[in-house]
């Protein structure tokens, strides 16, 4: 069974940092794209980063790739998206899912809030 669970959100001041994780089971992280996604409340669901574990490609949105960077551990089939510089914008859940611009297969999410 293909899986992908989320870990590592919470409450955060603003400018500070967190390490979120996602971990796969049922498939190889190196076969796929894993992606990052965030939703905000009222707002759509927007593509963070993605990160082929192959070769290390990796793809960010505009709007975050000086404060975040993404990363994998093919023997743990882990994909962490490390966050820096927290703002309160970035409150959102945060989801990953194999694929980028295309997917089939999604964790739960975890939430992440910034405070003032």
């Amino acid at each position: 069974e293909v899986q992908l669970v989320e870990s590592g959100g919470g409450l955060v001041q603003a400018g500070g940092s967190l390490r979120l994780s996602c971990a796969a089971s049922g498939f190889a992280i190196d076969d796929h794209v894993i992606g990052w996604f965030r939703q905000a409340p009222g707002k759509e669901r927007e593509v963070v980063s993605c990160i082929r574990s192959r070769d290390g490609n990796t793809h960010y949105e505009d709007s975050v790739k000086d404060r975040f960077s993404i990363s994998s551990d093919s023997a743990l089939n882990m994909v962490f998206l490390q966050i820096t510089r927290l703002k309160p914008e970035d409150t959102a859940v945060y989801v990953c899912a194999r694929g980028c611009f295309e997917h089939d297969a999604w964790g739960r999410g975890t939430q992440v809030t910034v405070s003032l």
